[in-house]
């Protein structure tokens, strides 16, 4: 069962019919006999998901996050998985690099010059003399970290776990977050959305960063505490951000983010799952679980991903 962009979804029916004949692929709200539904791949779960669906067997998340899913009320022997689709992760790449770039040279105060008619060039300084933050060193970090670093960034990382990755000082727990921002010129979240990471991009963890730092928001809108945000852009605390997710989605026209001369905002385009390859770490996490193997991306109960 399909449960989201209803033209991607014709695409998988496809391939599914090409590719894995023997699975029936129905695209929300045509579930032909519920009882018959083991695999569900969805964005927003549908209501009563475990009642409407009693022999389910794995959730698929079409996306990275799970966030959006309770995972209280699964039951013990239905499995929930993230979306590992290289396209996430090329995306992701890409979108943390442009927005890196675009603070590292000063682009939201360009925008603003330019629009008033202001041409005065500011002091600039090379990329290994800049320190990005990475919180969040899953799949994505990883590859996030390495591109920053095949650019000249000096990179460091924060995770709740420890992580070791050459070439990267990394941080980990609450007792290592503060040392880890206070070297943090571009703070990049990228955390998975937990009950420890709601509201992680606060007040208090501005006032750990350098004076002046800037902000690239990436995982969840979850993470933001919007009013403190504009607080310590107005105080100088933050110089800019480039926010690509919020609680809200879409902000209505009077949010305060739409005409800020120290924000940039993109719709949660960071990071979207590509059809092909999509559909292609799909069928083979079905083919993995129908042969007995572990499936990929499985979340852990307890983590939350």
């Amino acid at each position: 069962m399909y449960k989201s962009d209803p033209a991607r979804g014709a695409a998988w029916r496809k391939r599914f019919a090409e590719e894995a004949a023997d699975i029936p692929f129905h695209i929300w709200p045509d579930v032909g006999d519920p009882a018959a539904v083991e695999y569900l791949v969805a964005w927003q779960p549908p209501d009563d998901l475990f009642q409407r669906f009693p022999n389910l067997r794995i959730v698929f998340s079409i996306g990275a996050g799970v966030d959006q899913f309770s995972l209280e009320e699964f039951p013990p022997a239905v499995k929930l998985a993230r979306m590992l689709d290289p396209g996430i992760t090329q995306g992701m790449v890409e979108y943390v690099t442009m927005a890196t770039l675009a603070l590292h040279r000063d682009l939201p105060a360009y925008l603003c010059a330019q629009r008033e008619r202001r041409w005065r060039a500011l002091p600039s300084k090379p990329a290994h003399e800049r320190t990005v933050g990475i919180m969040g060193l899953g799949n994505l970090g990883r590859a996030v970290t390495a591109q920053l670093r095949g650019l000249g960034f000096a990179v460091r990382g924060w995770s709740r776990s420890a992580h070791e990755i050459e070439g990267v000082r990394c941080y980990a727990g609450h007792v290592g977050l503060q040392k880890f921002l206070a070297g943090c010129d571009i703070l990049v979240c990228m955390l998975p959305l937990t009950a420890a990471t709601t509201g992680i991009l606060c007040s208090k963890t501005f006032a750990l960063l350098p004076p002046g730092a800037t902000l690239v928001a990436a995982g969840r809108g979850g993470h933001l505490v919007e009013e403190e945000l504009l607080s310590a852009l107005a105080d100088g605390q933050l110089a800019a951000a480039v926010i690509d997710v919020l609680s809200d989605e879409p902000p209505p026209p009077t949010h305060p983010f739409w005409d800020h001369p120290q924000i940039m905002l993109t719709p949660h385009i960071a990071a979207t799952t590509q059809v092909d390859t999509g559909c292609s770490a799909l069928l083979d996490n079905i083919r993995r679980h129908q042969s007995g193997q572990p499936i990929l991306g499985e979340v852990n109960r307890l983590s939350g991903y």
